[in-house]
């Protein structure tokens, strides 16, 4: 029996049998998120995330979800929104720096790279906590590309990947319906019938992100109108 255990609750420390309380409770906040989707297509990257707006007089459209960062880069997050959007103003300075210095867009892996650096030093020191989100990164630098960075700050490459609630049926249909040549169109569809699935109800267009970035076109995303289409 350790004494004082409800010390390493509440501190950046490691409890006696290796564990980070505050970054579980962080993994446990992004698990209560809306779902977010990425995948990497035939033409480019396919991001998709559901704004889980539960408040009649809020106005859906000043709810966003997925954000461009730079021409041909997009990101997405699930878990603590105010956490989310400052990672996505702190990649956008970063990526605007880079470009200001080589007069290119930075790689999406070392944007990747440097965000789990931030979100690593938030695990490190007494007197901050974890940030409470996973992000999905997407874009097209020599090749298409998809990371996820996880509240613990590590960060993988991902062919098709999902955070949030619906983190484990997305998975499922992912594994099962997800193929390398797949298109964008065929892509997009796939991620609406996972959202509805992870749902389990009709989706309305207001209540659905969802964002493209193609090879010598950018980032795109789509409008209300074509969203509805795929609903």
């Amino acid at each position: 029996m350790y004494p004082n255990i409800q010390a390493y609750d509440r501190g950046v420390m490691f409890s006696p049998d290796g564990r980070l309380f505050q970054v579980e409770y962080a993994k446990e906040a992004v698990r209560k998120g809306a779902t977010s989707i990425g995948m990497v297509a035939e033409e480019g990257v396919v991001l998709l995330a559901h704004k889980n707006i539960s408040e009649p007089l809020i106005i859906p459209s000043t709810v966003q979800k997925i954000f461009k960062v730079d021409s041909f880069i997009g990101a997405t997050y699930s878990g603590l929104v105010s956490d989310g959007l400052h990672i996505v103003n702190l990649m956008r300075t970063k990526t605007q720096t880079h470009r200001m210095v080589y007069d290119e867009t930075e790689s999406v892996e070392t944007m990747a790279r440097e965000v789990s650096e931030e979100m690593q030093m938030a695990t490190q020191y007494g007197g901050l906590r974890p940030y409470a989100i996973s992000l999905i990164l997407g874009g097209i630098d020599t090749e298409k590309r998809l990371f996820e960075v996880e509240p613990g700050a590590s960060f993988s490459g991902y062919k098709a990947d999902a955070i949030g609630v619906g983190k484990k049926i997305a998975e499922e249909m992912l594994v099962k319906d997800y193929k390398d040549s797949m298109s964008v169109e065929e892509s997009i569809k796939l991620g609406v019938d996972i959202l509805k699935k992870v749902n389990e109800k009709k989706l309305a267009p207001e209540n659905v992100d969802i964002s493209t970035i193609i090879e010598k076109k950018g980032y795109k995303p789509l409008s209300v109108k074509e969203i509805a289409t795929y609903l």
